[in-house]
Formats: structure tokens, C-alpha cells, sequence
């Protein structure tokens, strides 16, 4: 782990791991699994190289058998959320056009993550380590330019592309790659719409299979003729928890990569943060172990 406090110390992890935990409780916007959603692991994915774009289909079925629309149109995070995921062109090399309506809606969805809970405990807790303003509206300038300022991720073109673009809306590499991509309901959507198609679970072990009431899922999927061969996503998260995470492990180290272990709530997980100048490049979780508490 790469903390800008004490690199690797065991302080800067438990610290980390207590913040990190404590959004989790906050986290009321989160869906429950079972009532709100309902998922279908069905098979686990096989092996594909990379560069390969051919998956044996172990799962029939879509991932998401059930979602509560009605529930997500009524949290206003979610609301913003789903607005801005067709803001984006998603191949990069191709310059993206923001409209003053868009850059609209990229304010409306920070102010509303910042009346809630773990927004505003996340605040908190960056500007005590002195990584934040503690003014409010420059603290959303901040989260503007860590998730929404447009940067050239591929050199021959425009600025093509930003942190929420990568992470939650996803985009393609010369036609070849799918880069990004790690959020379930704009998983959900594009299921929805039979524009990906989930190939089944990615599990390290038969001791680590999934549980279909996890929050946390590896999995295999195909998207615009391409297959991912292995992507992780948070499940039934609030928008607001996953910004919230990422940005306190962004803020908290100064490295090109950042990769922290922690345990939150029974997960054990790795939690990855690529960053581009002061923006973030990626970031995703993987799933080491769950401890299935609810089993």
C-alpha cells in the first residue's frame, strides 16, 4: 500500500480501513440484495487471453434478474447519476463535446452526493488529513477535477476522456479493448438494453465463490463486440459511497498506482486507484474473500 502519510505503514492502512468502513455505514442509499435487486451468478466465467474476443457464455441469463427502477428514480444521487451516463462518447481518441446542460448536470450530481451522509463524512475526514479545503464549494471543485476534467487518454486525439467516464460509464481502445466499466447499474442498463452480455462469475478459488447477496463481484462480460475478461464492480452501492471511496484513496497517496488492502464490512478487498495528473486514470475494486457473514 502507497499512503502519502507513512507508505505502507500499518497506521496509515488501519486508519484507511476505519474510514473506509464508516462511509459503509453510512452508506443508506445502498440497495439491498435479495428485495431492491436480485442477481443470477449462474457459471464461472473460463480463461480468455488478452486481446481475445471469443468467451464460452457460462451464464444463459442476464446478471440482473430484478431491479427496483421505481426505488433508484426516488434517490436523487441515483437520479443524477443516471442523467450523466449518456453524456459520453465512449470511444476514446474521439474528443468529447460538453455541453453547458451536461456541465449542468455534472454539478447537480455533486451537490446531491454532497447532502448526503458519506459525502459529508468523507469531507471531513480529508480535510482533518489537510488533503481538502474545507470550504464545501471548493471541495466540490476538487471532486469536479479529480472525476470530471477532461484529459487525453489516447495521445492522437482531443481530450477524450475523464475519471467518470472510465470508471462508470466505460469506453473502448481503438475498437479493440473494453477499459473501465465498473458500475453495476450502468451494468444494469446496458444488460437492460442487450448491450452487454455477462459471461459469468470470476471467482481466485472454489473457497471464494460469490454469494448472490454480495456486494462485490468479478465477473466476465462481453460489450460492443468485445469481451472483457475479467471486470469487478461494488453491487447495490450508492453512486455516492464508490466517488467517496475512490477520491479519499486518490487524495491519500501520490502515486501513478495506488493498491490498498482493506476489509470493509465481510469483504476483503484490493482496491485500485490509477491516477492522471490530478485526475483519476481508474480505479476498481477486487474481491480477495467474503466472509458470507450472511449465510
Amino acid at each position: 500500500m502507497k499512503v502519502s502519510t507513512q507508505p505502507g505503514s500499518q497506521q496509515a492502512t488501519q486508519d484507511l480501513t476505519e474510514v473506509l468502513n464508516q462511509i459503509w455505514r453510512l452508506d443508506t442509499n445502498r440497495l439491498k440484495p435479495g428485495t431492491d435487486y436480485i442477481i443470477s451468478l449462474q457459471g464461472s466465467a473460463g480463461f480468455v487471453p488478452q486481446g481475445s474476443n471469443y468467451a464460452r457464455d457460462l451464464a444463459r441469463a442476464p446478471l440482473f434478474k430484478y431491479v427496483n427502477e421505481d426505488k433508484l428514480r426516488s434517490i436523487e444521487t441515483y437520479l443524477h447519476f443516471v442523467n450523466l451516463l449518456d453524456n459520453y462518447e465512449s470511444s476514446t481518441g474521439v474528443s468529447e463535446r460538453v455541453t453547458s446542460e451536461e456541465l449542468q448536470e455534472n454539478r447537480l450530481f455533486i451537490n446531491s452526493m454532497m447532502e448526503t451522509d458519506v459525502m459529508k463524512h468523507a469531507h471531513k475526514y480529508l480535510v482533518r488529513k489537510r488533503q481538502s479545503p474545507s470550504d464545501p464549494e471548493q471541495f466540490k471543485k476538487q471532486l469536479y477535477d479529480i472525476w470530471f476534467r477532461l484529459y487525453h487518454r489516447d495521445k492522437s486525439g482531443g481530450e477524450d476522456s475523464c475519471g467518470f467516464e472510465h470508471v462508470f460509464v466505460g469506453e473502448t481502445k481503438f475498437g479493440q479493448e473494453i477499459m473501465g466499466l465498473h458500475n453495476w447499474v450502468q451494468f444494469y442498463l446496458l444488460e437492460k438494453h442487450g448491450h452487454v452480455d455477462y459471461k459469468g462469475y470470476k471467482a481466485r478459488d472454489r473457497k471464494n465463490t460469490p454469494d448472490e447477496d454480495d456486494h462485490v463481484l468479478n465477473l466476465q462480460f462481453s460489450w460492443k463486440g468485445l469481451v472483457k475478461p475479467l471486470g469487478s464492480c461494488f453491487l447495490g452501492v450508492s453512486p455516492e459511497f464508490e466517488v467517496a471511496l475512490f477520491t479519499i484513496i486518490f487524495l491519500m497517496s501520490n502515486e501513478k498506482k495506488t493498491s490498498v488492502v482493506v476489509k470493509v464490512d465481510e469483504y476483503v478487498l484490493e482496491l485500485v486507484v490509477y491516477r492522471h495528473g490530478r485526475s483519476i486514470g481508474t480505479s476498481f475494486p477486487k474481491l480477495l474473500s467474503s466472509n458470507h457473514k450472511d449465510l
